[in-house]
């Protein structure tokens, strides 16, 4: 009994720690701009494709980075919110494919990530979503019915939350959690983890309000977020929606899955007549 007392007071000061660090750095567990690099690592040139550099300005006056690449006359468009790490020149594969399907693609950097200004927040980020949209209407024209709205991992909540209020062509989810506190509580099942949440992030809730198609994108193999946030998403969906299965981990579905995936899109996005099945894009 006296050893696991003493076990005990020394491990309690060591947990009131941890909860505190968890509490005051969380941003630290969410945001990762630094990982592998704030510096652009390449640009669409070199996988062929022609590009404008795109600076926006938000609601709040943080100054965002980010790149435009245009496709035919009378195509739609695709605003890409990427996920928690890293900048847009890691997600060239998306851009690759997207613009493959022949649409014109904006990818932008939120706050703090790549060479947009500004520390990242949760609020910040909803309004980093808001001026790229307005970007894409205002400055190149595009309808709100020929957009669609990508998210994936982090961006899938800051997706959702944009969509619900601008009702797009479509929104499609990629590997994405219902909330920050759902994932939390699966990641540090021995932390109370609904106490500790500053970050909400509630994409289940967003996606609720959500009229228009939806397509989510997840892989049972997904070490970090579960299939059944996918699963759950795709239920709470108001429109239309659909769950493309897709394999490998969080970090790797993109390359074990692209043929599915690709083809996932495409048929989700002739279904609901953004491309058509001749594989022309209407807008």
């Amino acid at each position: 009994m006296r050893m696991l007392l003493l076990i005990l007071l020394a491990g309690v000061p060591v947990y009131v720690l941890l909860i505190a660090y968890v509490y005051v750095f969380q941003a630290r567990l969410i945001f990762f701009p630094n990982v592998p690099a704030r510096t652009l690592a390449t640009t669409p040139s070199q996988i062929g494709l022609r590009f404008e550099e795109v600076r926006i300005t938000t609601a709040d006056r943080v100054d965002l980075h980010g790149w435009y690449v245009p496709a035919p006359a009378r195509a739609p468009a695709v605003l890409l919110c990427h996920g928690n790490a890293g900048n847009i020149s890691h997600r060239l594969d998306w851009l690759e494919t997207f613009c493959g399907l022949g649409f014109a693609v904006l990818l932008f950097d939120y706050r703090g990530f790549g060479q947009s200004s500004g520390t990242p927040t949760e609020p910040g980020t909803y309004l980093d979503a808001q001026a790229a949209w307005d970007y894409l209407t205002n400055s190149k024209g595009f309808s709100p019915k020929c957009i669609v709205i990508v998210g994936e991992s982090l961006g899938g909540p800051i997706a959702a939350h944009l969509a619900k209020d601008v009702a797009p062509g479509a929104l499609i989810l990629v590997s994405t959690f219902t909330s920050v506190p759902d994932l939390a509580r699966t990641l540090y099942r021995y932390l109370p983890v609904r106490l500790l949440a500053r970050f909400q992030y509630p994409t289940a809730t967003y996606v609720a309000r959500v009229h228009g198609p939806t397509l989510v994108v997840h892989s049972r193999d997904d070490e970090m977020i579960p299939f059944m946030h996918g699963e759950e998403l795709r239920r709470r969906a108001s429109g239309p929606a659909q769950l493309l299965e897709i394999f490998g981990d969080h970090n790797a579905t993109f390359m074990l899955s692209r043929p599915k995936l690709t083809e996932g899109l495409r048929s989700f996005l002739e279904a609901h007549g953004i491309l058509q099945a001749s594989g022309a894009l209407v807008r």
